[in-house]
């Protein structure tokens, strides 16, 4: 492992003299590079006044602030801000909102329907809601049952549709958790802007809730700030966490509509929202969050997004028709490609030694498995996107010789 020593822009510095590209920044949370200057400075200015504080019967300036400017930029129909301190919390809290919302009036609705190869988080509720396999195995005695629905193959979309229709005719559900048009963990999978608001449709239509998973998709790496906008979806409950900071510090917010807010708040204290933690609404990262913003209103954000597609959309076509690869796509800022071995998946032997590869070349690329993505932060060059692309090419006819001998 190399012990990294510094960071800027969209790199990573080792004790050796080395350094890597981030081409999947950071694991998804770097947005506009490491350590931008103004998130930097707000984190400084608000340690100056601040460390931890209690976010019950207080709240401060910098949650204040954000809860409002997040309220500005959501879709329409969130208007409160609940904050916890991570991805996989953020969706707890949704889980929690959406269920505690029929108990508390009264309805009899106690299912949540996700997707097929969906990836939500790794407590024990968020893992109940995810794929199932290895990697959660040993905790199956704890996780509770869903509903799931197949992933929208393109061609298959209404076998979805009809699936969830399906399961709500039943009665019982209360909401449908899915990560609006990327599936991240489960193999950078996309699907339509069509199916996601045939979905919210359905939801609709049945009257429960849907709750947009965007804490990997959100701030801009399918293209918009949030994936709904693509579709023109307006969630009931929306999770964030990862680029909130710019992925300079841990902070989540679920935001919700109005109705969830009204089932929980009552002079009943067993109605109340009991959920929270620690760090909530931690007054450093939501300083850096409150600068995020600012960024995002009064640099080129979106110019650079726009940008950063473009290049992708100039290197992928080399790829499309190798028979080294298959399922050459892109979304937004998001690239993701799948090298043809015979055993794929996230557990695919290929994985490690493509990463050694990549790593040797000054290249911070984790595929999974055999499928090798790229989502760079949005200030990296023509340049750095470039030598990312050769790399993959030169490192998968390597990979597949090696296989053959």
């Amino acid at each position: 492992m190399q012990r990294i020593i510094a960071t800027e822009g969209a790199y990573l510095f080792d004790e050796d003299g080395n350094r890597f590209f981030d081409a999947i920044s950071s694991w998804w949370v770097i947005t506009h590079g490491h350590r931008h200057p103004r998130i930097m400075a707000a984190i400084q200015e608000a340690s100056e006044s601040y460390d931890q504080i209690i976010f019950a019967e207080f709240t401060h300036e910098p949650a204040e602030t954000l809860a409002a400017g997040l309220l500005d930029i959501a879709p329409p129909g969130l208007r409160h801000v609940f904050y916890s301190d991570s991805g996989s919390t953020a969706v707890e809290v949704a889980i929690k909102m959406a269920l505690g919302t029929f108990h508390n009036t009264g309805i009899a609705r106690d299912r949540i329907v996700v997707m097929e190869h969906g990836y939500h988080g790794d407590t024990i509720g968020t893992m109940s809601t995810g794929e199932r396999g290895v990697f959660n195995a040993p905790f199956e005695p704890l996780l509770f049952a869903v509903d799931r629905l197949p992933y929208p193959e393109a061609g298959r979309e209404q076998d979805t549709l009809d699936a969830f229709e399906a399961i709500c005719r039943q009665g019982r559900v209360a909401a449908i958790l899915i990560e609006p048009l990327v599936l991240g963990a489960g193999g950078m999978k996309f699907y339509s802007h069509a199916t996601l608001t045939a979905l919210r449709e359905i939801a609709s239509r049945y009257e429960c809730l849907f709750i947009a998973d965007e804490v990997m998709t959100g701030w801009g790496r399918t293209g918009t700030r949030f994936a709904c906008e693509q579709a023109g979806v307006s969630p009931d409950i929306l999770c964030t966490s990862k680029g909130l900071t710019g992925g300079s510090l841990p902070l989540a917010a679920t935001l919700c509509s109005s109705d969830v807010f009204a089932a929980h708040y009552s002079s009943d204290r067993r109605r109340m929202f009991f959920h929270s933690s620690s760090y909530t609404a931690n007054p450093i990262a939501c300083a850096a969050a409150v600068a995020n913003l600012e960024v995002w209103r009064d640099e080129p954000v979106m110019a650079r997004i726009s940008e950063l597609a473009a290049q992708h959309q100039q290197h992928l076509p080399r790829f499309s028709g190798d028979p080294r690869f298959s399922s050459v796509r892109q979304c937004g800022t998001i690239a993701a490609l799948d090298l043809a071995v015979p055993a794929g998946g996230y557990l695919a032997e290929v994985g490690p030694r493509l990463r050694a590869l990549f790593r040797e070349r000054g290249l911070l690329i984790r595929p999974l498995g055999n499928v090798i993505y790229l989502m760079p932060p949005y200030c990296t060059s023509a340049e750095q996107l470039a030598a990312a692309y050769d790399a993959i090419d030169e490192i998968a006819s390597l990979v597949l010789e090696e296989q053959r001998s």
